[in-house]
């Protein structure tokens, strides 16, 4: 089935390539993207040599999580690296939302990635996820121009995504995460 043909005709000038083909600003773009998924892939391998690899409770140990993420990363940007270098993203769907940077839900998703690294160890791992991911809705909510007015709604979901993740890594894969109390749970 052929596409609709638009109404008006494209204007093209002559260092512009046509419709069909990225240009080369956006391949390298496109380029960068997938050689910083690998980067961050081999940042991840690199910080899984330092965890032990001790088998727990469920046979495996604290660094195969670690080393599947990092295997995918390479292996994804290692794809998309291909993809890049012989004609651009080409199944990529026109991005929703603004053209350009949202910053607030930038520093909105920042600030709770950044206050779960900080708080992880005074707060416990239950209260730190939860407010990361509070904070994280909160962000991409605005970044889409949505409600923002769910921080109750959107605080129990956070807690009850992080208490099954918290349940388990502690008594599943025998890891230790930090808590509040003795009891682990908070």
């Amino acid at each position: 089935m052929a596409s609709p043909q638009p109404d008006v005709a494209l204007e093209l000038r002559p260092d512009q390539p046509p419709p069909d083909r990225p240009t080369p600003e956006r391949l390298r773009w496109e380029t960068a993207v997938a050689v910083g998924t690998m980067a961050v892939g081999a940042g991840v391998g690199w910080g899984a040599i330092d965890i032990p690899s001790e088998a727990g409770y469920g046979g495996v140990g604290a660094n195969f999580l670690p080393w599947v993420v990092a295997a995918a990363l390479v292996l994804f940007g290692a794809l998309m690296l291909v993809e890049a270098r012989t004609g651009g993203f080409r199944q990529m769907e026109r991005p929703l939302g603004s053209e350009r940077p949202d910053w607030m839900a930038f520093v909105w998703v920042s600030a709770g990635l950044l206050l779960n690294w900080v708080l992880i160890e005074h707060i416990g791992f239950l209260l730190s996820c939860t407010l990361t991911y509070l904070l994280a809705v909160q962000g991409l909510r605005r970044a889409y121009g949505q409600r923002h007015d769910t921080w109750v709604r959107d605080l129990l979901s956070g807690l009850a995504l992080s208490a099954p993740v918290y349940w388990f890594f502690t008594q599943f894969l025998a890891i230790s995460l930090p808590g509040l109390t003795r009891t682990g749970w908070i």
